[in-house]
């Protein structure tokens, strides 16, 4: 049973899934500190209100639509950053050329296609003379 989960483990998808989360990780602590620590005290200056807790004590009764509006921020802050990076990344993956497959027919089929062909030319003829 350890034997396998080693090869499990040692599997290069898994460890590359492990480091994407880890990063991921530190990314989120990251943009959640350019949310909070720049963009937010911009917003509090552009909308009057007193400090950063202020927005996120924003509510109408029970609902906390500040700490939702931060929410949303941090998502399209990260749903860009991760777009921005991506294609940043395609820039310097190798563009591999299109493979063309020719299809080798056998001697019978080629044989069929033949057939199929003279009997639409036979077919075509006899409208030709039916019409004139």
């Amino acid at each position: 049973m350890w034997k396998e989960f080693k090869q499990f483990a040692m599997k290069g998808n898994v460890i590359d899934l492990a480091v994407g989360v880890i990063i991921g990780g530190a990314f989120g602590k990251i943009v959640s500190s350019l949310v909070a620590d720049i963009i937010m005290p911009i917003i509090v200056v552009i909308s009057g209100a007193v400090n950063v807790e202020d927005i996120k004590d924003l509510a109408y009764g029970p609902i906390k639509y500040g700490v939702f509006l931060q929410s949303v921020l941090d998502f399209f802050i990260i749903a860009i950053s991760i777009f921005l990076f991506i294609k940043f990344l395609s820039r310097f993956k190798k563009k591999e050329e299109p493979v063309v497959v020719e299809e080798k027919i056998s001697r019978e089929e080629q044989l069929l296609a033949e057939i199929r062909d003279l009997l639409k030319e036979d077919k075509d003829f006899f409208r030709k003379n039916e019409t004139s």
